[in-house]
């Protein structure tokens, strides 16, 4: 059975065991018939044309868990950002764990998704924002809306900063076979919040899983919601995440996705400005190896003006790696004023690794200051001879110039302890040596 159709079938079990007149139940219905017209994205869709699929297809994946798997803290407790304090929100295998996690409801929510859905004290958060950011056309966004069943509700209330960064982390034991994971997280920030969150999804077997993620944000006026990815998986894992963020008047929202692993990565980072004097940062770091693939496609729609964004990706690749940067800016004819920067500088290690980029600017207003630009190069071999003739053999030289290149963008990580350990992360992927335990 090719795995759209398993999807349809499994769609079926699923409303077994749903409430079937609750309105997101016609969410998830409409979201299916979606998905059943368009099916998977393949490279006939400019969207997707650097990026196949095809491979991922041909896996039979369970789609629900056949048993409950527990996992003991000191297996998977370098995961997790330990050094300091947090709110937890744990999976395994798609199922919640109560033991690994440290949710809230200590005047700001950080619990289940599963929850907001079917708890009327919910209701008026999940009618006012659950699939209203989220692009129904699209088709994997389509899919994981018609399962979607857990994952993380984050409600920061109007004027409160969550005290603690949230940690959601996503894992996958192998105990299930071949498994496809299809998390859905819903994140609100009222006026005047503040919030910190980091995102991981980790395999922690050699098998086939395939993550199908969706993330909706919401930052209202004033509020400011800083966002981390961290991805460094298994070569068998994929990861498709969908992350679409709506912004209303004066809000500051930072997103900076740390791609270092997995067989194959797409990250879709959609922003949506709804009022004046916003601000939009994106940044990305991607060291990758051997034959992975990790495709970031962004767009950040300026509706409305005296608005600012800020896109700066640095890719690193070596062996036979794949790197695709498709970025996009789209400025509203009301949109003057608009301060828009988008950057993706690249390195190919190897003559095998490949990068393919695309960034892309589509100006409808005429009192704007818009720039766009890449570069795709190798080592200064200048800088290299200067290293080595001060005694640093060709390796290590390689790593300090590759090193320098990607630090930069750790400058506006506001998590210490975050920026200390993705930094010794970027050292070990590039073997230079820090000065730290690793």
């Amino acid at each position: 059975m090719e795995l759209k159709e398993k999807m349809l079938s499994s769609f079926m079990v699923l409303e077994q065991e749903l409430d079937l007149s609750s309105p997101i139940h016609d969410i998830r219905s409409e979201s299916l018939k979606t998905f059943e017209a368009k099916g998977f994205p393949t490279n006939k869709l400019e969207a997707w044309k650097y990026t196949s699929l095809a491979k991922l297809l041909k896996n039979d994946y369970s789609i629900f868990p056949k048993k409950e798997t527990t996992l003991e803290l000191k297996d998977v407790k370098k995961y997790f950002l330990y050094e300091i304090d947090s709110y937890k929100v744990v999976f395994i295998d798609g199922v919640y764990s109560p033991f690994l996690s440290d949710t809230t409801h200590d005047g700001i929510d950080v619990c289940l998704l599963s929850a907001a859905l079917s708890k009327p004290k919910y209701k008026t958060v999940i009618d006012k924002y659950f699939n209203q950011v989220a692009d129904k056309e699209e088709n994997l966004t389509a899919l994981n809306t018609s399962f979607a069943k857990e994952g993380a509700y984050i409600y920061i209330p109007k004027s409160v900063v969550a005290e603690k960064p949230i940690q959601i982390i996503h894992f996958s034991t192998g105990e299930q076979g071949d498994f496809m994971l299809q998390p859905r997280s819903l994140v609100v920030a009222e006026e005047n919040a503040q919030v910190q969150i980091i995102e991981r999804h980790q395999s922690l077997a050699e098998h086939a899983v395939w993550t199908n993620a969706v993330t909706e944000i919401f930052a209202d006026k004033n509020a400011i919601v800083d966002y981390y990815k961290i991805q460094n998986d298994r070569h068998d894992a994929s990861l498709v995440d969908n992350t679409y963020i709506s912004q209303q008047d004066s809000s500051n929202v930072k997103v900076h996705t740390f791609s270092f692993g997995g067989k194959l990565t797409r990250n879709n980072l959609n922003f949506y400005q709804k009022g004046e004097h916003i601000d939009s940062t994106m940044k990305g770091i991607t060291i990758i190896e051997d034959q992975q693939h990790v495709d970031h496609y962004t767009l950040v729609n300026h509706e409305q003006p005296n608005c600012e964004s800020h896109q700066d990706y640095k890719g690193i690749y070596s062996d036979k790696a794949v790197g695709v940067f498709n970025g996009k800016i789209y400025v509203d004819q009301i949109a003057q004023k608009t301060n828009a920067f988008q950057q993706n500088n690249n390195i190919l290690l190897d003559d095998k690794a490949t990068i393919n980029t695309k960034p892309q600017l589509e100006i409808f207003a005429d009192d704007v200051k818009c720039s766009h630009g890449c570069t795709i190069g190798q080592l200064d071999e200048d800088a290299l001879f200067y290293l080595r003739t001060r005694g640093i053999p060709k390796k290590e030289a390689k790593g300090l110039l590759t090193y320098a290149f990607a630090n930069n963008v750790l400058e506006s990580v506001a998590i210490p302890a975050l920026k200390t350990r993705i930094n010794k992360l970027i050292a070990m992927k590039l073997g230079v040596e820090i000065g730290h335990d690793l």
